[in-house]
């Protein structure tokens, strides 16, 4: 997330492999709203197959997974949050913006002033 001149991105690590981001967010989101993995993908401009080595690398990293996958057809077909997924996303967008409001204080303002609106000319 971009405030004015800051960016701020939040990475959870497990061992070596990020866990959980802000792209996997927003993959989260996109399959709770969507209902699938390929329709996630579609939706957020994402290969069906980039969408799931990134499903199941979340699925590896947690306790327990965050994405289950229904096969079969009708109804009950497609991908959804489980209440680890659902509880995760949660904690992370509210981790961002307890963050985003922390930003807000003297220290970014300060920076802010600091900074050009873009480089000088060399």
């Amino acid at each position: 997330m971009r405030r004015g001149p800051l960016k701020l991105k939040v990475q959870l690590f497990s061992g070596e492999t990020i866990a959980f981001g802000p792209g996997k967010a927003d993959l989260l989101a996109a399959i709770a709203a969507e209902g699938s993995i390929s329709a996630a993908g579609r939706s957020l401009g994402m290969s069906y197959r980039r969408c799931w080595l990134l499903v199941d690398e979340m699925n590896h990293c947690f306790v327990e997974r965050l994405v289950e996958t229904l096969p079969g057809g009708g109804r009950e077909r497609g991908a959804r949050l489980t209440a680890q997924g659902e509880a995760v996303l949660a904690a992370y967008r509210a981790l961002e913006t307890q963050l985003a409001e922390a930003a807000e204080g003297a220290a970014l303002h300060l920076l802010s002033a600091a900074l050009l609106p873009a480089p000088a000319p060399r």
